[in-house]
């Protein structure tokens, strides 16, 4: 089969180098891509939001199946747009990724259907966020209502902070979701879905603040590791029983059937799971822990699942930790081209935002590299990543240094 994946991160490669090892693979191309996923993939220079090229690339390349990695793509609408042209696509439509490109749909949806979130207002005013905030608990939680790339997010512990948050994203967005503060372990639950049907990735935890400790700012992401073990069966049951699946049924009646990935961002409360945040995309960097552990067909577990057909997923016993690389100034101003050496790699290594040029690799984004290793156990899959790291030298990278600490 030919396979056309949509994205250029991490993400992708990690899609592209598990979808690499099927034994149903011929060409895969992706979009835009990057030049350090090419030992998997071709890349096509074709702009990730040109979708009249882009169906007509898949048209012209005989594409059998595409899997739309990125948000903009899927909240833009580009799967019904080529499933209008009779192409095979693996990710929701327009109105399914609403679950993901409207924070206060989302909201609404969890509302009517009864599904555990935080307390919250949906605010479209100066006016109104003032008035809210005056007579908030704090810390309070800020989420810009559209797409921000995993940084739309503000945990404020005043009114002023507060405040800041809400003129800052209310700049950009129609409206913006004032939320409680939820305390508890965070996890990611993500799971390949259709219709009613589901089918769950074991759990992943990221860390999305960019210091230690978890300090700084909010990212995309600075790490992750899978399994989590601070999180019982007992809430794993409930988080599928009461979160997942109802939001699959909710979005079926409301006439917007899910189809892709389902990505719950959740948190094991004193009062039990509550959702943080859905996405409609697999989670970056949580692909790049997940796909390797995944011991199944990528390309047969997704047609059979498009062809609503049973199927069982089969996890590695093995730990996967990563750790992000990322350009001094990330997730705020950075600057790119800084050369990257790479020594010799016993991880496995994703390209988040590298370039090649002149014969190396430079930075080329906020997010630049990602190295991931298999252990026997969560310590161990962190030692050899942290290891990996000492083979990865730049003069304008950080990365955190306590990615799967237990």
């Amino acid at each position: 089969m030919n396979i056309l994946i949509i994205g250029q991160g991490g993400r992708e490669h990690a899609i592209a180098w598990k979808i690499r090892q099927s034994k149903h693979a011929n060409q895969i191309f992706v979009i835009p891509g990057n030049d350090g996923m090419k030992d998997v993939a071709k890349t096509v220079d074709i702009a990730i939001d040109d979708y009249p090229l882009i169906i007509s690339f898949a048209i012209e390349n005989n594409i059998d199946l595409t899997i739309v990695g990125s948000e903009k793509p899927l909240c833009d609408g580009l799967v019904d747009m080529m499933e209008e042209k009779g192409l095979k696509v693996f990710g929701p439509s327009k109105r399914a990724a609403e679950i993901e490109g409207s924070k206060a749909f989302a909201k609404m949806m969890m509302g009517k259907y009864n599904i555990p979130t935080a307390s919250y207002h949906n605010v479209k005013s100066f006016e109104e966020a003032k008035r809210v905030l005056i007579h908030s608990k704090y810390p309070i939680v800020i989420k810009a209502d559209g797409l921000a790339a995993g940084k739309g997010v503000v945990i404020a512990k005043d009114f002023h902070e507060a405040f800041e948050a809400s003129v800052l994203f209310l700049g950009t967005n129609k409206s913006i979701v004032i939320e409680e503060y939820l305390v508890g372990i965070e996890f990611s639950l993500i799971a390949f879905a259709n219709g009613k049907t589901m089918y769950p990735f074991e759990l992943a935890q990221d860390y999305k603040r960019a210091f230690d400790h978890h300090q700084g700012p909010n990212t995309g992401g600075m790490g992750s590791y899978s399994p989590v073990p601070s999180i019982p069966k007992e809430a794993i049951h409930e988080a599928i029983e009461k979160v997942m699946k109802p939001m699959l049924y909710g979005l079926e009646k409301e006439n917007r059937s899910f189809k892709g990935f389902l990505y719950g961002g959740l948190m094991l409360t004193k009062d039990g799971v509550k959702v943080i945040e859905f996405n409609a995309r697999l989670g970056d960097p949580e692909a790049e822990v997940l796909l390797p552990r995944l011991e199944d067909d990528m390309i047969e577990t997704i047609m059979s699942i498009m062809n609503h057909e049973s199927r069982t997923l089969t996890f590695s016993k093995y730990a996967c930790v990563g750790v992000v690389m990322a350009s001094q100034g990330y997730p705020g101003h950075y600057d790119k081209g800084y050369p990257i050496e790479i020594k010799k790699q016993d991880s496995i290594l994703f390209h988040m935002g590298t370039k090649y040029e002149n014969g190396k690799f430079v930075t080329n984004g906020g997010r630049v590299l990602i190295a991931v290793s298999l252990g026997e156990n969560i310590e161990e899959a962190r030692h050899k990543t942290y290891q990996a790291l000492k083979n990865i030298s730049c003069e304008n990278i950080y990365f955190r240094n306590d990615i799967g600490i237990l």
